[in-house]
């Protein structure tokens, strides 16, 4: 039996340059890192990401309470478990924390843990981490994950005025990942150039997770960018769009404020979530848009369930804020038939063990999982792991550009390979696998 010797963590920073953290998780077997990813659009559902509030170091981001943590506290109740174990581990760190939304030990800090645990159980069972994961949650086959790329930046993740957060294309007409990817990178490059034909060599900045932040505001421009070069590199019908709108980041007093970024604001950009409704029903007759995200705020669940109700049958309606990865949320969305997919992020609600149970639940749903990185990433591939462990059929870890993107893309590809004809991509099946 394997057994955790020792564990050390530390304050590292993430692709934002703010404070995260690092563990490493020491067996028998060697040393077994993982590093927390953390985001800039937070729902208020999420478990709590622990900071230590001190003005005078990170501007109040550090994380030194949350490392502490971990070295004084959750290292002394399961060192000498088996990392095997995961659940078991998990519950007794989530026991000692007590607390509803893991504010005590802070989410951060068991996270942390609960990767490396992960990464060390797969080292004692002498499998690769995916086949670790897919032993845990009970999954007898491999199917490679769409990759849903963020190409277009707004909201909180880009300084531009576009309200709508991410507009990002999925290559479901691959024949494998790899060629997904190929896809992906090549129309990447292609809007580049076509946004550099429109806008100017200067707009082509990129946002916090690689895709470009034009300085545009209307939504359907946005769209329209993608369509040309979605054509332009011969891609038509093969590469879908998805959005992430994120709208609980403009939401205001019951309805959403679709100029949320300007000093004086046009009123009528402020929309109810009917108006809403309209605009998104108008996108998915003028665009092959297969996926939908956060289309409202994290509680308005009444215009949830007439979207859903309404276009439902035709694309994907994802819940991030809305469902927070907690499965007491997923239990509410299936009951009120409010959406039909989840974005899955380990860090929302804490452990490796509940993530596992909330993507299970939604996949008994009928529902689709795509599985997610965050803004403020690291070069920590584990959720590429993940997606094809967990059967997930998607997975959205940002634009085919910056390193610690593309580590997630890159080990998919390395996964892809290993498993040679044991896996299959999951394509035009995206939605649902099970």
């Amino acid at each position: 039996m394997a057994k955790i010797n020792s564990i050390k963590a530390r304050e590292i920073l993430d692709s934002r340059g703010n404070p995260t953290i690092e563990v490493d998780l020491f067996t028998e077997n060697g040393m077994f890192r993982a590093m927390v990813p953390s985001g800039a659009s937070t729902g208020i559902h999420e478990a709590l990401e622990l900071r230590d509030n001190d003005k005078n170091r990170y501007l109040g981001k550090g994380v030194l309470h949350a490392v502490d943590n971990i070295n004084n506290k959750i290292s002394k109740i399961i060192i000498g478990m088996d990392p095997i174990k995961q659940e078991e581990i998990d519950k007794k760190i989530l026991d000692y924390d007590g607390t509803k939304n893991k504010s005590k030990l802070g989410a951060n800090a068991i996270l942390a843990v609960s990767m490396a645990v992960c990464k060390a159980g797969a080292a004692a069972k002498g499998v690769s981490l995916y086949e670790h994961i897919a032993d845990l949650a009970k999954i007898k086959e491999f199917i490679m994950p769409v990759p849903s790329f963020n190409v277009l930046n707004g909201g909180s993740h880009a300084g531009n005025k576009l309200a709508m957060q991410e507009f990002m294309i999925l290559p479901i007409g691959a024949n494998n990942f790899r060629e997904s990817l190929m896809m992906g990178a090549e129309t990447y490059q292609i809007l580049k150039k076509v946004i550099i034909d429109k806008y100017g060599q200067d707009a082509v900045n990129v946002g916090d997770e690689g895709g470009f932040a034009p300085n545009i505001q209307d939504n359907k421009e946005a769209l329209e960018l993608l369509k040309e070069a979605i054509n332009k590199a011969g891609y038509s019908g093969k590469i879908k769009i998805g959005m992430d709108i994120a709208a609980s980041e403009f939401y205001d007093k019951g309805k959403y404020d679709l100029d949320f970024k300007s000093v004086n604001k046009d009123k009528s950009m402020i929309k109810t979530g009917d108006e809403m409704i309209k605009i998104y029903k108008e996108f998915v007759d003028s665009y092959d848009i297969v996926s939908i995200e956060d289309p409202f705020d994290q509680d308005d669940w009444e215009s949830y369930r007439k979207l859903t109700s309404d276009i439902g049958g035709k694309i994907q309606i994802v819940g991030d804020d809305l469902l927070v990865t907690n499965p007491e949320r997923i239990k509410k969305g299936i009951e009120e038939k409010a959406i039909n997919a989840l974005l899955l992020k380990v860090n929302q609600i804490g452990s490796i063990s509940e993530s596992i149970e909330a993507c299970k639940m939604s996949q008994e749903a009928g529902w689709g999982v795509m599985v997610s990185h965050r803004s403020g990433e690291t070069e920590d591939s584990f959720i590429a792991d993940l997606a094809v462990g967990l059967k997930a059929g998607q997975i959205k870890a940002g634009a085919p550009c910056r390193s610690e993107r593309l580590s997630k893309y890159n080990q998919l590809m390395r996964i892809e390979e290993e498993l040679g004809d044991r896996c299959i991509y999951a394509g035009e099946r995206f939605r649902n696998l099970v």
